[in-house]
C-alpha cells in the first residue's frame, strides 16, 4: 500500500513544489529600486485607466408634456455607456398626435475609437508589466548579462510613452463630445415634438461623469509613469554605458598627459 501511494503524493507535492521554488527564486529587493517599483505603478495604473474606462455606463433623459389632455407626461431613460456607440443607442421620443403614439430616436456620435483604444493600450500595458516585473524579480541576472533585453525594454517603454499621451488626449477629446451628445438640452434639441407648440419639454439630470473624467486622469498618470521609467531603463541599456565611457576617456588620457609633462 505505501508504494502504491507514495506515487501519488509525489504526483501531488510536485507542483507545489514547482510553485515554492518559484516563489523562493522571486527577488522581492528588487521592488524597491525605482526599475522595480514604476513597474509595479504602471501595472496598477494601467488596471485603473481601462477598468474605469470600459465599466463606464450613464444614463440622460428628459421629459415631455403634450398640451393635449389625452396624452400625459412622458419620461424618456437613455442609456449609454462603453464604447460609446452613441448612434446605436435608441430610445422613444412621444408624439403629441392622436393618431401615433412614439417615434424611435437615435443618439448622435460615434466616439468607440479613442475610448476602445485607451482601453486596449491599458490593457496591452498591464500584460506587459506584468512579464516585465517577472523578468525582474525571477531572472534578473538574465536581463543584466543579456543587451537585447534593456534595449527592447526601453524601445518598448517609450513606445508606450508615446501611446498614452496620444491616448490619454485622445480619449480626453472624446468625452468632451460624449458630454455634449449627451447632454439632456442635447436630447430635447434632438427631438423634433420640443420644437413646436404642442409639447413643453424639460431637461433632465446631467449625467454624473466622475468614472470616465477620472479615467482620463488614469491616461496622463500612466503617462509620466512611463516617461520617468525611461530614464531608469536607458541606464541599464549598453548606451548609457558607452556614453560614460566616452565621457571619462578624455579625461583619463588628460590625466595621463598632465603625468607625463609633470615627469618632465
Amino acid at each position: 500500500m505505501s508504494s502504491a501511494e507514495s506515487p501519488g503524493r509525489t504526483a501531488d507535492k510536485s507542483p507545489r513544489q514547482q510553485v515554492d521554488r518559484l516563489l523562493v527564486g522571486l527577488r522581492w529587493r528588487r521592488l524597491e529600486e525605482p526599475l522595480g517599483f514604476i513597474k509595479v505603478l504602471q501595472w496598477l495604473f494601467a488596471i485603473f485607466a481601462f477598468g474605469s474606462c470600459g465599466s463606464y455606463s450613464g444614463e440622460t433623459g428628459a421629459t415631455v408634456r403634450c398640451n393635449n389632455e389625452a396624452k400625459d407626461v412622458s419620461s424618456i431613460i437613455v442609456l449609454f455607456g462603453y464604447p460609446f456607440r452613441l448612434h446605436r443607442v435608441q430610445y422613444e421620443m412621444p408624439l403629441c398626435d392622436d393618431d401615433s403614439t412614439s417615434k424611435t430616436m437615435h443618439l448622435m456620435g460615434d466616439f468607440s475609437a479613442p475610448a476602445e483604444f485607451f482601453v486596449t493600450l491599458g490593457i496591452f500595458s498591464f500584460f506587459y508589466t506584468m512579464a516585465a516585473l517577472v523578468l525582474y524579480l525571477r531572472f534578473h541576472n538574465l536581463y543584466t548579462e543579456n543587451r537585447r533585453f534593456p534595449l527592447v525594454d526601453f524601445c518598448v517603454t517609450v513606445s508606450f510613452t508615446f501611446f498614452w499621451l496620444v491616448a490619454a488626449a485622445a480619449w480626453g477629446k472624446g468625452l468632451t463630445d460624449v458630454k455634449g451628445a449627451t447632454r439632456p438640452s442635447s436630447l430635447t434639441a434632438a427631438m423634433s415634438v420640443c420644437h413646436g407648440e404642442e409639447a413643453v419639454c424639460s431637461a433632465g439630470a446631467t449625467p454624473s461623469m466622475g468614472l470616465a473624467n477620472i479615467s482620463v486622469l488614469f491616461g496622463f498618470i500612466n503617462f509620466f509613469l512611463w516617461a520617468g521609467n525611461c530614464w531608469f531603463v536607458f541606464k541599464e541599456t549598453p548606451w548609457h554605458g558607452q556614453g560614460q565611457d566616452q565621457g571619462q576617456g578624455p579625461s583619463q588620457e588628460s590625466a595621463a598627459e598632465q603625468g607625463a609633462v609633470e615627469k618632465q
